[in-house]
């Protein structure tokens, strides 16, 4: 007979005695987890980014869909100031996603932002996550994001018809980018990403702020694989740019093929890419052949890149 151990939850104040200086700092670090459990690749933009006279905890990016995503923490049952700050922060952020984490959501609140989901337009998305601390017996304890309060796709997809009806075009992106993800998350444990958009790109965490790895369907009946550099300076760029340039060789020969270096001078971003032949109006067997070359081209670029990016960018900070 098995015998099961005894789960119980932990007060969040026995783990983080001060929300702004342990809390908030700890759910920067683990914010790949948080967007994990909701189905997004989170990153870091800024921690205590200014409002006027506030400080919103987290400041982010959604890097799928390249979405501003704002991040309101306590370590409490949630309150009408912090529901309030939620607000204030959505607007000068102009954010698209809006998360909500406490100890406990109150159930005027959860209707709240239940409600902010109804009448919002398609294209914002309030959640509401409870973080509980488990244990079982004496482990050590563990963290996980529950997510209470979450937009209703189908609500949200209803506002999508009539007179903004999305088009066979974005719904064959939209299907073709869901498979992708789909392989990539399941199969090759790259992405957190769960649900494709309709629109010819996307884009994927590569671990440092600034930096992307990317899919897209270009013009000129190409389809295109890539780093994408750009961290809101055009200068800082174009410099890291300059500094993986130095190691083309080095860089084609551990990738084993030529790479198309795009350092874009007429943009604030760089990027490296390669391509192929490819439109998204291409038969079913033609497109299952561009995403398994799609994913394979992506596998390589995170194997060349993944750890020497860090050493581009700290020759860069110097």
């Amino acid at each position: 007979m098995t015998n099961f151990g005894n789960l119980k939850k932990l007060n969040l104040r026995d783990i983080w005695k001060n929300e702004a200086r342990e809390f908030t700092p700890w759910l920067a670090r683990n914010i790949s987890e948080l967007g994990e459990a909701l189905g997004m690749e989170l990153e870091l933009a800024q921690q205590e980014a200014g409002v006027g006279d506030f400080s919103l905890d987290l400041l982010a990016t959604d890097v799928g869909r390249n979405k501003t995503v704002i991040i309101e923490n306590q370590i409490t049952v949630t309150d009408h100031n912090h529901l309030g700050k939620l607000l204030t922060y959505a607007s000068g952020f102009d954010a698209h996603v809006v998360i909500w984490i406490a100890e406990t959501i109150r159930d005027e609140h959860r209707q709240a932002l239940d409600w902010l989901n109804q009448r919002t337009d398609a294209d914002t998305e309030f959640f509401g996550v409870v973080i509980e601390i488990l244990q079982i017996d004496e482990s050590k304890p563990a963290f996980n994001f529950n997510p209470i309060v979450f937009p209703n796709e189908w609500q949200k997809s209803k506002k999508r018809t009539g007179e903004n009806q999305i088009s066979e075009k974005m719904e064959a992106y939209q299907k073709y980018f869901q498979e992708l993800i789909d392989e990539l998350r399941e199969k090759h444990k790259f992405s957190n990403a769960r649900k494709g958009q309709p629109q010819s790109w996307y884009s994927f965490a590569a671990g440092y702020t600034g930096i992307t790895y990317g899919m897209s369907f270009a013009l000129g009946n190409r389809v295109r694989v890539d780093l994408y550099i750009d961290q809101g300076d055009e200068e800082k760029n174009k410099s890291i740019f300059d500094l993986i340039y130095q190691d083309r060789e080095l860089i084609e020969s551990q990738f084993g093929e030529k790479l198309e270096w795009e350092r874009l001078d007429e943009k604030r971003a760089c990027r490296i890419a390669i391509y192929r032949e490819g439109s998204i109006e291409d038969d079913p067997e033609k497109l299952n052949e561009i995403r398994e070359w799609s994913i394979q081209k992506l596998l390589k670029l995170k194997e060349v890149f993944h750890h020497n990016m860090k050493k581009y960018l700290k020759k860069q900070s110097k």
